[in-house]
């Protein structure tokens, strides 16, 4: 693999000699500088232009938040990975909000932290396993709960839009005019926070699976 450039930005001294022993195991990884606040990570990542940047979010003075925020207002294509003690999803919505490309907990699996580390440093995503699973389960809560909002009658071509039939079909099959279906369709989507159909379509099978588990 191509050689990656690191910027490590944590307070705390022993953390980072850590973070030394454990990417020293993957010669690939450069640590090119360390930073123990965020105004000084801002200015070093300025200068170093490193491939990631592994930011702690606790840090005195300017947050990681902050600094995250200010590092990818100058550079939308910056990979940051938030890293963190905080397992709470506010945290990691906080920080996606903010700009990070990635989040790990401080309790995570050391190997999750390299692998983290490659796949920023290949213009992808990374999210702690256990954090991306609060997520989804977020996701799939808020979908079953947005449903139930729906009318009765809603509710029945909610069901028949899901199952892929088409407005003709559902018009004959509910005893109503398309324009009516058409009405019913745009109702349910603003209701469930969706565009499209599919989009529709991918939501119902969430809140599916998760009523099966």
């Amino acid at each position: 693999m191509n050689r990656i450039s690191l910027l490590l930005v944590d307070d705390h001294a022993v953390v980072r000699a850590g973070y030394r022993q454990l990417i020293a195991t993957l010669p690939h990884i450069h640590i090119v500088g360390e930073s123990d606040t965020a105004e000084k990570a801002c200015q070093m990542y300025s200068e170093l232009k490193p491939d990631v940047v592994v930011m702690d979010l606790s840090l005195p003075g300017m947050t990681g938040l902050e600094a995250i925020r200010r590092i990818t207002a100058l550079d939308k294509t910056a990979a940051i990975m938030a890293f963190s003690i905080h397992d709470e999803l506010m945290y990691l919505e906080r920080a996606l909000q903010a700009g990070a490309k990635g989040y790990l907990t401080k309790s995570c699996d050391p190997c999750l932290l390299l692998k983290g580390i490659e796949e920023l440093a290949r213009g992808r995503s990374f999210v702690d396993p256990v954090m991306l699973k609060k997520k989804i389960e977020k996701q799939r809560g808020q979908v079953s709960s947005d449903i139930a909002q729906l009318s009765a009658r809603e509710f029945d071509v909610y069901g028949l839009l899901i199952k892929g039939k088409r407005s003709k079909d559902i018009a004959g099959a509910l005893f109503i005019s398309q324009k009516t279906v058409a009405n019913y369709a745009t109702q349910i989507k603003l209701k469930l926070g969706v565009k499209t159909i599919a989009e529709l379509s991918h939501l119902a099978g969430n809140s599916l699976h998760d009523t099966k588990n």
